[in-house]
């Protein structure tokens, strides 16, 4: 004999016996917990980690000849000529840097964007970008940038012929804060911390409003050409603060400028404003280019490693 049929009226809900009800209860359970799986930072961290690690790599060892010419035009007093040779110098130890600070800024970046889009309204994810670039541990990942920053721009502009003697002579001038440049920290934090924020946004947003005209996934196309358009507006913007790093981190123990805003100042009584442009367009290039193979691999390596763990779950 089945269960009776639950009494029904105008004003009253059903009513169930309570095995029907505890049944239901569990069934509900089970979706709800199919349905909203448990935020793993650590693993988003992981694929973010690995992602953001390979991407960096790829992208500088690629791309190194363009950022070592818009280096030489950035570091050239008035119209200097510029040199196409040892296009490569200081390449291996920079990617001794970029890997690490790429990993650890994508690693963090990734996780922490999710839990602000999970508590920011859909229509001010934009902000949540903004916020998240600034809280991605940039200032840490700079005690490492700074070093290898340092170290490859005087090796582009021909001042050491390798990374070793380019450390031991520095460190003997200058001291160790000789590797850190006058304020070498501030001055990459001023140019990154703009830079990634808007680089990132630019990117999230059009992919969100692709995704959403499209009613698909974007393909590794749709990737690269989101990617160049971010990286190329964003690097035409930040110019002025990529020259300012660039003359302070090459002059070395001369000690020409005695800071950032008296690098500015210098710059434009003695050059003209239109220097704080100077290798805009090799720059432009050098992260168009970039943005587009950066971001393909970002979200190709992040499906990958997804997948890899959903496998070794299982």
């Amino acid at each position: 004999m089945g269960h009776p049929m639950p009494a029904v009226s105008a004003k009253s809900t059903p009513t169930f016996p309570p095995d029907v009800l505890k049944c239901s209860s569990q069934r509900e359970q089970k979706k709800s917990f199919k349905e909203d799986k448990p935020f793993s930072f650590l693993h988003v961290f992981w694929e973010g980690l690995v992602a953001g690690g390979i991407a960096g790599v790829v992208v500088e060892a690629a791309l190194y000849p363009i950022d070592t010419i818009k280096t030489r035009l950035q570091a050239a007093h008035g119209g200097g000529k510029i040199v196409l040779k040892g296009l490569y110098s200081g390449l291996a130890g920079n990617l001794a840097g970029v890997l690490p600070a790429s990993a650890i800024f994508v690693g963090v970046y990734e996780p922490t964007k999710q839990k602000l889009l999970k508590t920011i309204p859909e229509n001010l994810s934009a902000f949540a970008h903004l916020v998240n670039c600034r809280c991605c541990w940039r200032a840490a990942s700079s005690l490492v940038r700074v070093p290898t920053e340092v170290v490859k721009q005087r090796m582009q502009t021909g001042q050491f012929a390798s990374a070793t003697d380019a450390v031991q002579l520095i460190v003997a001038k200058e001291g160790f804060k000789g590797l850190y440049a006058i304020a070498g920290i501030w001055i990459l934090l001023l140019r990154d911390l703009p830079f990634d924020a808007l680089q990132f946004c630019i990117y999230e947003q059009l992919r969100i409003g692709y995704k959403l005209a499209a009613q698909r996934d974007l393909n590794d196309p749709e990737n690269a050409m989101i990617g160049a358009f971010s990286g190329a507006i964003t690097g035409a913007i930040t110019t002025p603060l990529d020259v300012i790093k660039t003359r302070l981190m090459v002059q070395g123990s001369a000690n020409q400028y005695k800071g950032i805003f008296d690098c500015v100042r210098t710059v434009i009584r003695e050059e003209g404003t239109p220097a704080l442009f100077k290798g805009i367009g090799p720059r432009v290039l050098w992260i168009g280019i970039g943005g587009s193979i950066f971001f393909v691999i970002l979200e190709r390596t992040k499906q990958v490693v997804a997948q890899t763990h959903t496998r070794t779950e299982k």
